[in-house]
């Protein structure tokens, strides 16, 4: 399949820059994935949507501060540093700029109040990739990086992070720290629409995939399957892997919100025989064409970028025509679109 069949032009001013004031006040597309018939509602009718007895899975990851501003020690020069991923107790893999600048032994300081963390370069790999060693002065690691570190806002939103994003660039229920990028489908919900949805009788179970910063990264290749995406870690309980098979033996629908829940769900299924089991790993699955879904009937999501691998993920679920449809309504009806911006609901 060729990558063109994925392209739209999107107007510059659709690409939310700031967060909804109210999450579940964001508009909703309501798609069927059969019947392609489209409706337009908010998030806070989502519990109207859905039938009792669903099921929805969220992804709990927690977004690191993981940007931060220094300076190079010992000249002063500016530094940026965006970590990635932690590799053992004082080792980060992390993105580096100016890169020319910091080469093997380089070293550079964070600081912020009465917090300050040191970087050490030790190893340089490509495009301002490091292998970079972190210490604080006189408090744990993770400690110093909550306090001097930045919301890493996605390279679309053209505005320098402020205090609101630390909440709203983070869903509610957010627990386990570990992402350089939000589940942003889940940015919608609100405790109170997650009791409404539970007094409805729709149940909630959490799975965690750390998103990474592959997650920006377009599809440079002209045919689709030749596309490979970056691996992601991920933890699946036993409580919830025990609520998905209870629901697939029941024949109850498992409504997916987001693409990296729908990814974590399908990848763990794909390993165990259309189910799932409890444990820890990596997935680099990519969902495009017909891939066959085994776990997930529905889908809550953001609109993505053109010719993206989110893109593609949600065309194979929806169908290709039905979701290029949908996208050129949503774009005459001037709904928001990325990380902070509107949703879709595909039943």
């Amino acid at each position: 399949m060729d990558l063109s069949e994925f392209d739209f032009h999107l107007p510059d001013e659709l690409i939310a820059q700031e967060a909804e004031p109210i999450r579940d006040a964001a508009r909703l597309m309501s798609l069927g994935r059969v019947t392609g018939e489209i409706e337009h509602r908010r998030v806070c009718d989502v519990a109207d949507l859905l039938q009792r007895d669903d099921l929805i899975v969220v992804n709990d990851t927690r977004v690191i501060p993981a940007r931060l501003l220094g300076r190079r020690d010992p000249s002063g020069g500016a530094v940026e540093c965006l970590l990635l991923s932690r590799l053992d107790e004082t080792r980060w893999d992390a993105l580096v700029h100016p890169g020319q600048k910091l080469r093997d032994g380089a070293r550079a300081v964070f600081e912020a109040d009465d917090h300050s963390l040191e970087l050490e370069v030790l190893d340089c790999h490509f495009h301002g990739r490091r292998t970079v060693r972190l210490t604080a002065l006189g408090e744990d690691v993770e400690t110093a990086i909550d306090a001097i570190g930045h919301i890493p806002l996605p390279p679309y939103i053209k505005r320098k992070d402020h205090p609101l994003d630390r909440a709203r660039y983070q869903t509610v229920y957010a627990r386990t720290l570990g992402s350089v990028a939000a589940p942003t489908a889940g940015l919608h919900f609100t405790p109170e629409l997650l009791a409404r949805l539970q007094n409805r009788g729709i149940s909630r179970q959490a799975i965690t995939l750390h998103v990474g910063y592959g997650t920006f990264e377009p599809v440079r290749t002209a045919v689709v399957e030749d596309h490979r995406v970056a691996a992601e870690r991920y933890h699946v309980s036993e409580e919830t892997a025990e609520a998905v098979n209870c629901a697939l033996d029941e024949g109850r629908r498992i409504i997916a919100v987001g693409t990296t829940t729908t990814r974590t769900l399908e990848a763990v299924a794909r390993l165990n025989g259309g189910r799932l089991r409890a444990g820890h790993g990596q997935t680099d699955l990519y969902i495009h064409g017909s891939f066959d879904f085994k776990v997930v009937r529905g889908l809550l999501t953001n609109f993505h970028l053109p010719r993206s691998s989110l893109l593609l993920l949600v065309a194979a679920f929806a169908g290709h025509e039905s979701t290029l449809a949908a996208y050129r309504q949503a774009i005459a009806r001037c709904y928001r679109f990325y990380s902070y911006g509107d949703a879709m609901l595909i039943l």
